[in-house]
């Protein structure tokens, strides 16, 4: 059985401090009636960037079978929370571009006979905290060509946000995806790496030597086991440390149970295509 981590909040615990709030690298956190919670299982990664910095101890990983997300499941929860909480859930769905969650959501609470309007969601008496640099921006589904500038060099960049702790696992742009898989150095050295590596796929960018590669993997097995991924390619430096990533992506494709091709690219420290 496949488990996977969530944080769990203590309402009895917790007195909304808010410290937790900007160390939560999903947004998924807020404070309401005076709480800090949870307002988005979809989007919680499960790393704890947020435990440390309660003063109450209220915030726990737990771990969950990993089963596919269910936003009626997650309904069932929210609603007992009360509306507040409900309106913060319904405006982070909105928010993050998840339009058939959203939906499936809004459907739940004409079944329970709750109404919301959802142009009142997040209309609280409290601070709504949420990261812009970590809302899931989905760039393809704009009818433009890719962007550029006056000197005619274009960008095929097709997401936001784009370092692998901050990507939302069930974000809408994973779906049918080719992933590309970026040490962070490389960008800087690779002058195509735009044309001949980014463009038609989705970007995930960490470092392998300075990063939690542990965190990596589990982040990546969650993607992968969770949404259609069509391939993934890692492009890396040929310095040593840079090799780091490789096996924790396999192991992360192996463990999903997943079918999915795998493709490394090498480059020189000099900016060159070795393979």
């Amino acid at each position: 059985m496949s488990l996977r981590k969530i944080i769990n909040i203590d309402p009895d615990k917790c007195n909304g401090c808010a410290l937790c709030i900007p160390n939560c690298p999903e947004g998924a956190i807020q404070i309401i009636d005076q709480k800090a919670r949870l307002v988005s299982d979809l989007f919680c990664d499960g790393l704890g960037a947020c435990i440390g910095h309660c003063p109450k101890g209220a915030i726990s990983i737990e771990e969950r079978e990993a089963v596919a997300y269910d936003e009626r499941r997650v309904m069932e929860n929210i609603i007992k929370q009360g509306v507040n909480v409900i309106k913060a859930h319904l405006f982070h769905l909105k928010d993050h571009n998840e339009a058939g969650y959203l939906k499936q959501a809004l459907d739940f609470l004409k079944e329970k006979n709750i109404e919301i309007k959802l142009e009142d969601a997040c209309n609280i008496n409290q601070p709504c905290f949420s990261c812009p640099g970590s809302k899931a921006m989905d760039f393809r589904k704009k009818d433009v060509k890719a962007n550029s500038d006056q000197s005619g060099i274009e960008s095929f960049l097709a997401q936001w946000p784009v370092q692998l702790r901050l990507v939302p696992v069930h974000a809408p742009y994973f779906e049918g995806a080719d992933i590309l898989i970026a040490a962070d150095c490389l960008p800087f050295a690779y002058a195509n790496f735009h044309q001949d590596l980014l463009k038609g796929r989705i970007l995930l960018v960490g470092c392998p030597k300075l990063d939690d590669i542990s965190l990596y993997k589990d982040k990546l097995k969650q993607i992968f086991t969770d949404n259609n991924i069509k391939s993934v390619t890692y492009a890396h430096m040929e310095v040593p440390c840079c090799f780091g990533l490789i096996a924790p992506i396999k192991e992360a494709i192996s463990s999903s149970g997943r079918e999915i091709p795998f493709e490394e690219v090498t480059i020189s420290i000099k900016g060159e295509k070795l393979s």
